[in-house]
């Protein structure tokens, strides 16, 4: 049996989405935490795979005990050599833990919606098969001293880096169609300046998830180090429950 796939939230509500479901069809279970409700995290990676760091409606800047503790927590993740995904204030805290700052867009702007992501030479590989990702936040993140940066987006240019075997993804990839239809159940989108409507969400769903899907499958199965999650194929997109999309960091 595959060791467990560590998997930190930050809402009570927090589904984890397609990533949980291709993970577990990869044959690992998940330990779900979650440190803003005070939940611990572990001291080693001992018995783990690797960790994935979700994300939420709170800013990586926000002077917090848990934000606090996740970004002093994350060097011990990066130093026990197992791989380490950071996804939207996930990959924000990877930056803040790597001294790097998490900023907003000098215009305000932010990105809610299906958002062009370009490859750059290094990531062309990883990229290769998927154009648009789905996005909801209004800060970006510094590319730290290091990383190698994977994809850049018009509005904000670091989309994807890795750093050793640890990858931040500004988008994502985790979002089914139960997740996005709750997300854009409110009126939050519209306080986002930039933000595509739920009309435009939806179009972009329709055009663009069938190889995000592909592109999740693959992308974690090389993060994880080898594997298929063939079998996901049928499940990864059901509808599920999930929190309020995040005001900065998700």
């Amino acid at each position: 049996m595959a060791d467990p796939v560590l998997l930190v939230v930050h809402q009570r509500r927090s589904d984890p989405g397609r990533v949980a479901r291709i993970l577990r069809a990869m044959g690992h279970d998940l330990d779900i935490r979650r440190p803003s409700g005070g939940d611990p995290l572990p001291q080693t990676m001992d018995g783990h795979a690797g960790a994935v760091v979700f994300g939420g409606p709170m800013s990586a800047n926000d002077d917090t005990d848990f934000i606090r503790a996740e970004i002093d927590w994350i060097p011990a993740v990066l130093e026990s050599d197992k791989p380490f995904l950071g996804i939207c204030l996930g990959a924000q805290l990877l930056t803040r833990a790597l001294g790097g700052a998490v900023w907003t867009h000098p215009q305000g702007l932010s990105e809610v919606g299906y958002y062009r992501v370009q490859p750059t030479e290094a990531g062309a590989p990883l990229f290769r098969d998927v154009t648009h990702m789905y996005q909801w936040h209004r800060e970006g993140m510094d590319l730290p001293r290091g990383a190698e940066r994977l994809a850049s987006s018009e509005r904000f240019e670091n989309q994807a880096y890795r750093f050793g075997n640890a990858y931040a993804l500004q988008f994502h990839p985790e979002v089914t169609y139960g997740i996005l239809r709750r997300w854009m159940s409110g009126d939050t989108w519209k306080k986002r300046r930039g933000a595509q409507s739920p009309e435009e969400q939806l179009r972009g769903r329709r055009r663009y998830e069938p190889s995000v899907v592909r592109w999740a499958r693959e992308f974690l199965g090389t993060w994880i180090g080898g594997g298929s999650a063939d079998s996901a194929a049928a499940t990864v997109d059901a509808p599920a429950s999930s929190p309020r999309p995040c005001a900065r960091g998700l």
